[in-house]
């Protein structure tokens, strides 16, 4: 995806009353060359850790950004030092939750295109007003309500366009649906419309809405995971981008993909023929690249499953590779139609 000239600003921060107490975060997206806010998002977490919920409004901010612009570049600005080092690269990260949740925030855009600054708290009082909000409806055991907001949303991605009130106070782009009593969904990228989306009098509705955003796989073996399905989604475009001592995630152009395992991993490995997924489909290029890609992976413990039958086991048309994984895991690698 080509790396747009815009950049976005996050605002993230959290807190914990008790560390670990009633825990909230909050999060926003800010136009830097306009100083409007193009988003925001808080939630209460229950009982938690202040680190947890720092980590939890950077999600939060990182995922707003992408969804308003999937190319843009964004600095995010926090008054946690230890996320804003850790995230740096600066600081390991030595706890297994936060190396979860920094891997977590990694997956969510490449980390080439995210910068970090730490910012002292009286510069961040916005963020730190959504987190309040949001650990105030924990306490009084009710969710945040956006359009209730101390911080409005004053503008749309790009600055072209002013925001125009919505109903209860919240505000939306114009052209942008708002439910009735509810907030206003934030501005999105063209391309993320479904086919046939639209909204009043014919006005495009761009959601991301019912779009794939990650796929998380439990694995027994996680060293080789890593060696095989690791090796094939990277040989398919996918990017690490985040690695914990459980788990290592793989960016793609929106979505990104998970391999974990831990203590919480059950049973005796991954059986495709019992309820549940079966497998992942990809593009894999042309019926050459299809043909490539499947021989490496047999090389490295791949199976190829229905061989009386390969490539079409899918059918007449349909040119396929159906794969099992060690571990028991089906991938099927699809040929672009000719």
């Amino acid at each position: 995806m080509p790396v747009s000239e815009r950049v976005l600003q996050v605002e993230a921060d959290g807190g914990s009353r008790g560390n670990p107490g009633v825990a909230g975060y909050g999060a926003l997206v800010r136009d830097p060359a306009t100083g409007r806010v193009l988003d925001i998002d808080a939630a209460p977490l229950g009982r938690a850790s202040n680190n947890v919920a720092e980590y939890s409004g950077l999600i939060a901010g990182l995922t707003m950004a992408r969804d308003l612009d999937p190319a843009a570049r964004v600095h995010v600005k926090m008054d946690s030092k230890l996320v804003v080092e850790q995230m740096s690269g600066r600081w390991k990260i030595k706890h297994a939750d936060m190396q979860k949740l920094a891997g977590e925030a990694r997956a969510i855009l490449p980390p080439s295109r995210v910068t970090y600054e730490w910012i002292p708290r009286a510069r961040n009082k916005d963020a730190d007003l959504l987190s309040n909000e949001a650990m105030d409806a924990g306490a009084a055991g009710t969710s945040w309500v956006r359009s209730r907001s101390g911080i409005k949303v004053t503008g749309a991605v790009g600055g072209a366009e002013t925001a125009t009130a919505g109903p209860g106070g919240g505000v939306a782009a114009p052209g942008t649906a708002v439910p009735d009593g509810g907030a206003p969904a934030p501005a999105l990228p063209a391309d993320a419309a479904p086919a046939g989306a639209a909204g009043p009098a014919g006005v495009g509705t761009p959601r991301r809405v019912g779009r794939l955003h990650h796929v998380e796989i439990w694995v027994r073996d996680l060293a080789q995971a890593r060696a095989t399905l690791g090796w094939l989604f990277q040989e398919l475009g996918y990017a690490v981008s985040g690695e914990w001592s459980e788990g290592t995630s793989y960016q793609g152009a929106g979505e990104y993909l998970v391999l974990e395992s831990g203590p919480d991993v059950a049973g005796e490995g991954h059986d495709r023929l019992r309820p549940g997924l079966n497998h992942l489909a990809f593009h894999a290029g042309s019926r050459a690249d299809v043909d490539a890609l499947a021989s490496a992976a047999r090389e490295r413990g791949f199976r190829l499953l229905f061989a009386d039958r390969h490539p079409f086991a899918g059918g007449r048309s349909h040119y396929a590779a159906y794969l099992e994984a060690p571990g028991g895991f089906e991938v099927e690698l699809v040929a672009d139609p000719r």
